[in-house]
C-alpha cells in the first residue's frame, strides 16, 4: 500500500488500531499484497459482520462462531480468496455459504453482482441485516444447498466455496464461464489444499494449489466413495 494510503488509515480508535494490526501483522505476511484488496479491508468493517458479543475479537486470527455451528473464516483467508479470484467490475460471482455476509461484501465491492447461497435461513437473515447496514445492493441471497452447483443453467465468472469439500463436484466446474476462476479448499482433515481452478474453454480446466489449510466442511459436500468389506 502506498505511504499516502497508509497515512489515511492511521489508527485513531481501538478498533482502527486492531484493524491496522490485522492488515499489517496477519494479512500482508500471508502474501496478500494487492493494494486494492488491502484498502477494501479498511472499507468493509469486519466488526459489523460478527456477532455483537464477539466484536472485540473481530480482527483476531481466528474462526469466529456465528451460530448454527458455523464459523467465519480467518481474516487472512478471506483476504487471500478475494485476491486470488480477483473479481472484476463486469463479472458475476457465485458464493456457496453466505455465513455472516462479510466475504460476500468483500466480493461485491469488486464484482458486478454476487449471488450467495446459504443453507440455513437464520444465517441468511443475519447476513441480510449485515449487508443492508453496509449498503450492499449488488448481492442476491438465496436459501439452498449449493455444494453440488446452483441452478445449472446459470454460469459465473467466479465461484467461491466458503467451506471445504472432500471432492469437488463437477457440476460446479461446469458453471464456470471461459476465463472464469473457482476457489475451493479440497480434501479431508488433516490434509486439505486451497485450489484455484481456471476454465480456459468449455470443459477445459487447469488448477494450481495455493496453500494447505484446514477449514470446516460444507454441509452436504460430496465425499469419495468408501470401500467396505
Amino acid at each position: 500500500m502506498p505511504t499516502s494510503a497508509l497515512a489515511a488509515h492511521r489508527p485513531a480508535t481501538a478498533f482502527e488500531q486492531a484493524r491496522f494490526n490485522m492488515v499489517e501483522q496477519q494479512i500482508r505476511p500471508w502474501d496478500v499484497l494487492d493494494a486494492s484488496v488491502l484498502e477494501l479491508l479498511y472499507l468493509v468493517r469486519r466488526e459489523e459482520f460478527v456477532p455483537p458479543a464477539l466484536r472485540a475479537l473481530a480482527f483476531s486470527d481466528l474462526e469466529l462462531p456465528i451460530g448454527e455451528g458455523q464459523h467465519m473464516l480467518q481474516p487472512k483467508l478471506e483476504a487471500r480468496i478475494v485476491q486470488e479470484v480477483a473479481p472484476g467490475k463486469t463479472e458475476r460471482v457465485l458464493e456457496i455459504g453466505t455465513g455472516s455476509g462479510y466475504l460476500s461484501a468483500l466480493l461485491a465491492h469488486r464484482a458486478q453482482h454476487v449471488l450467495s447461497v446459504e443453507l440455513r435461513p437464520s444465517l441468511k437473515a443475519m447476513a441480510e441485516e449485515n449487508l443492508a447496514r453496509h449498503g450492499c445492493d449488488n448481492i442476491t441471497l438465496a436459501i439452498g444447498d449449493g455444494s453440488r452447483g446452483w441452478n445449472t443453467d446459470h454460469y459465473f465468472d467466479v465461484i467461491v466455496l466458503g467451506g471445504s469439500t472432500p471432492i469437488l463436484d463437477q457440476r460446479l466446474l461446469a458453471q464456470l464461464k471461459p476465463g472464469g476462476r473457482l476457489f475451493a479448499v479440497v480434501g479431508e482433515a488433516p490434509v486439505m489444499q486451497a485450489k484455484l481452478i481456471r476454465c480456459s474453454l468449455p470443459g477445459v480446466y487447469s488448477q494450481s494449489v495455493l496453500f494447505e489449510t484446514v477449514i470446516p466442511k460444507l454441509v452436504n459436500a460430496p465425499a469419495p466413495a468408501r470401500f467396505r468389506f
